[in-house]
């Protein structure tokens, strides 16, 4: 039994959450840590782009927490924090970019082409629906050769 939860507690380890932070970063007053931690989540790696700084051993990421630190040290409030590691990076670091300028056509147009895509659905179901028109009557003359061929 030891032996199966072990195996089980080494399997399910690389499913917890791993932070890059160093040790030496680590700031002292947990709450001021704790706001460090939470901006850090919100910022892509610049090297990864996949991970936040947070989870990234890039030498890049180590630099930008120092920097998120330092400016929470220095009194920034986390807007002017993240507004600071932007204006030096550029909007790319942002998980979620705001929702503004060109940045709001990126936002509207997943959305926009859902709904034309599910506006032309719906007009070819409609369409579909609908009875085809009904056949023109044969005319006399047609009817006669219709019986001439099929024998009736």
């Amino acid at each position: 039994m030891k032996r199966f939860l072990l195996t089980l507690l080494l399997a399910a380890a690389p499913l917890a959450p791993v932070h890059a932070v160093q040790p030496d970063e680590v700031l002292a007053d947990p709450g001021l840590e704790a706001r460090a931690r939470a901006i850090s989540r919100d910022l892509r790696c610049p090297v990864c782009q996949g991970e936040s700084i947070d989870d990234s051993n890039a030498p890049i990421s180590r630099d930008l927490r120092l920097v998120v630190r330092e400016r929470i040290m220095a009194g920034d409030s986390d807007a002017q924090v993240v507004d600071f590691v932007v204006s030096r990076y550029g909007e790319f670091v942002l998980f979620n970019p705001k929702a503004e300028g060109a940045n709001l056509i990126l936002w509207l147009a997943g959305p926009g082409v859902f709904l034309l895509g599910a506006a032309g659905a719906l007009v070819y179901i409609r369409r579909r629906g609908q009875a085809a028109p009904a056949e023109a009557a044969l005319t006399a003359e047609e009817q006669a050769r219709l019986r001439d061929l099929t024998g009736k």
